[in-house]
């Protein structure tokens, strides 16, 4: 069988040397040619690799033999996964990286997912590990990483562990392949981002009907941390041509203490990326949390909202409000690129509206006149009368998103089925 697509093996092979030979098997059985790489540090490989552990401390700038006799066990691991993910994305830019896979606990988890994290989404990215049937936000963060729990522990070949193996093999052999001889079967119309929440559903669905209508394909990223994430990953590597940031809720989790935080470095990405970009204030009205007895009791007196049995939302205080729209303010004037701010005066979400559990006028007037006093003057704002989820209000950044596209593409005039 020729060799149809390139797969990185990575690991430490002084721990799972025997292991990784395994699958170095398995792979090039497939018709896979394998690069093994050994991020070990304290003992001889079981198995030679491709790329010694020396060569990958040494893209880390360190002596592996120092951070052996160092035993810190945390800096080894961090100067090895900084070695590994130099070598990797070097390997990538030359053409040779068709998949990734590793294995390991808690440490071998981390370095190869290190090193995934830093590979563009799409190219396939195989973990295996103990850690698979747990909390896997550490390790997939925002990108395409999939896990596959190893059942038992990694610790030599059993009647278990090479099934596990046999079959996680296939699966990176079959991902790599796939990603060797893709051709994409999209029409290539330009990618917009949109964030979009429970609460502000209508706004996106009416904003992502008249983008499609206009020539656009929109990806919709639930505003839960990791979507903020995928998104500003996305536009990183290069994906999108605009984002409708309608519901930058993650921001308030970040704030306050919720459970969908996306990181303090939310809403920063299409800025320094100079893409063009439309932002409102969706769901700032509330910060989120488990089922109403996770929520912590210093929050148990405010005024909370039972969403369903898994999700309770509490609504942002008049001084939350206005730290978030000092927040925005400093993020938005950073920008590099188009940005243009969207402000409902009637609700920022379904539940903010006149009547509803949220309705705070005074919390969303800290938050509107907080940005606005300190957004830079040369920053379009349109206030409009009416809540986000007005199918007039998502038309309306939708079109303005439309046509900063439509300027940076210096496309020409399209015929559309708009009406």
């Amino acid at each position: 069988m020729s060799i149809m697509a390139t797969v990185i093996l990575l690991g430490t092979l002084d721990t799972k040397g025997v292991e990784y030979d395994y699958l170095r098997q398995r792979v090039q059985q497939l018709g896979n040619e394998v690069i093994l790489i050994d991020a070990g540090v304290k003992g001889s490989p079981q198995v030679q690799p491709d790329i010694p552990h020396e060569q990958v401390a040494q893209a880390a700038g360190v002596d592996v033999a120092q951070l052996a006799a160092a035993g810190d066990r945390g800096a080894a691991v961090a100067a090895m996964a900084r070695g590994a993910t130099r070598i990797v994305l070097d390997l990538f830019q030359q053409g040779r990286v068709h998949g990734v896979f590793g294995l390991g606990g808690s440490g071998g988890s981390a370095i190869v997912s290190q090193v995934m994290r830093a590979l563009p989404i799409g190219v396939p990215k195989l973990v295996v590990s103990t850690m698979a049937a747990g909390d896997t936000r550490p390790y997939v963060g925002a990108v395409d990483i999939t896990m596959m729990y190893s059942v038992v522990d990694i610790a030599g070949i059993n009647r278990i562990s090479e099934r596990i193996l046999t079959n996680a093999a296939a699966g990176i052999s079959g991902m790599a392949q796939a990603y060797e001889s893709f051709k994409a079967a999209s029409s290539g119309k330009p990618l917009i981002g949109a964030t979009m929440f429970g609460v502000t559903t209508p706004c996106v669905n009416e904003a992502r009907k008249y983008l499609e209508e206009h020539g656009y394909e929109v990806l919709v990223f639930h505003a839960t941390g990791t979507g903020g994430q995928s998104m500003e990953t996305l536009i990183k590597d290069g994906f999108l041509a605009g984002v409708l940031d309608s519901t930058p809720t993650e921001l308030a989790d970040e704030l306050v203490g919720g459970v969908l935080s996306a990181g303090p470095e939310r809403l920063e990405a299409a800025g320094a990326y100079a893409i063009p970009q439309i932002i409102s204030l969706g769901a700032l009205d509330m910060v989120n949390f488990g089922p109403l007895d996770s929520v912590p009791e210093k929050f148990k007196q405010r005024n909370l909202y039972k969403h369903n049995e898994t999700v309770t939302l509490m609504r942002t205080t008049v001084e939350e409000n206005a730290e978030l729209g000092r927040i925005i303010a400093r993020k938005l004037n950073q920008a590099k690129g188009p940005v243009v701010v969207f402000i409902p005066l009637r609700g920022v979400s379904l539940i903010d509206v006149e009547g509803g559990p949220f309705y705070d006028p005074q919390a969303d007037q800290a938050l509107i006149e907080n940005l606005t006093n300190n957004l830079n003057k040369d920053i379009e704002v349109h206030k409009l009368d009416m809540d986000l989820n007005d199918p007039r209000f998502a038309r309306a950044m939708a079109s303005r998103l439309d046509e900063y596209v439509q300027t940076r593409l210096k496309r020409p005039e399209r015929t559309t089925t708009a009406s």
